[in-house]
């Protein structure tokens, strides 16, 4: 800064060591230090009406990296390539699900994605679930929409009115099927590669979810998506098929 009387040059720094959304911006601290000689005018003036500038400047700053996190384009760090994982127990017949952060898990474009793995215990054997995802009224049936299903390779996907879309990558008849999958309010062009295994189980079937490149700020919803929309309405539609059976 300049001393305006003077016209004299000095030089300093001002630091954030705290800077986090978990504190309020006016509890922010912030240091001022000046280089050595004059310039104590300009580092009273940093320390008063300076500080309240900095902190309008930080609560704009924070605002807008909250905005651009939600939208999914931040671009992701080193950190974001460490694995962190947690088990979580999951109700009903769910075994566990796990989560594990990589910026390896890209597809499309570039923003910080999450890796999704589910099991579910379905009382049906393998061919019955399988052909649960691949034969569109069953789709229809349990999504309560019309769908389109092309259950081929490269064949598309679309399901719950247009809000989950893609195409069938692979299918190996009641044991794999691999997805690119996407829901509408994610990124343009940004799908996750979904595979679902089937481990039969005689009278059961382990159905094995893993869902890579899911953006992490839609993490939770793409979670509650394939339990609530998929897994439960599926469950309900086998038993409703078992009922009529019998």
């Amino acid at each position: 800064g300049t001393v305006k009387e003077s016209g004299e040059k000095h030089k300093g720094s001002v630091e954030i060591p705290n800077l986090s959304e978990e504190n309020e911006v006016d509890d922010t601290e912030i240091n001022v230090s000046k280089k050595k000689g004059e310039g104590d005018v300009l580092k009273d003036l940093m320390r008063t009406e300076g500080t309240t500038k900095v902190r309008e400047a930080l609560r704009d700053y924070l605002k807008a990296l909250k905005t651009e996190f939600t939208l999914g384009m931040i671009l992701p760090t080193k950190a974001a390539g460490q694995d962190v994982a947690a088990e979580r127990k999951l109700s009903g017949n769910a075994v566990q699900a796990s989560v594990s952060p990589h910026s390896s898990d890209i597809v499309g474009v570039k923003i910080p994605t999450v890796k999704i793995v589910m099991r579910e215990i379905f009382s049906s054997p393998a061919d019955e679930l399988y052909s649960v995802f691949t034969t569109k009224e069953l789709v229809q049936k349990f999504s309560k929409c019309p769908a389109v299903i092309e259950a081929e390779k490269g064949g598309k996907l679309q399901m719950f009115d247009g809000c989950v879309s893609g195409e069938y990558a692979e299918l190996v008849p009641s044991q794999r099927i691999v997805l690119k999958w996407r829901c509408r309010n994610w990124p343009d062009e940004h799908y996750a590669t979904v595979t679902l295994n089937f481990k039969d189980m005689a009278a059961e079937t382990e159905l094995q979810l893993e869902c890579k490149g899911v953006p992490v700020a839609n993490e939770d919803s793409t979670r509650q998506c394939w339990k609530k929309q998929y897994f439960e309405e599926i469950r309900i539609l086998l038993q409703q098929s078992k009922d009529n059976m019998e």
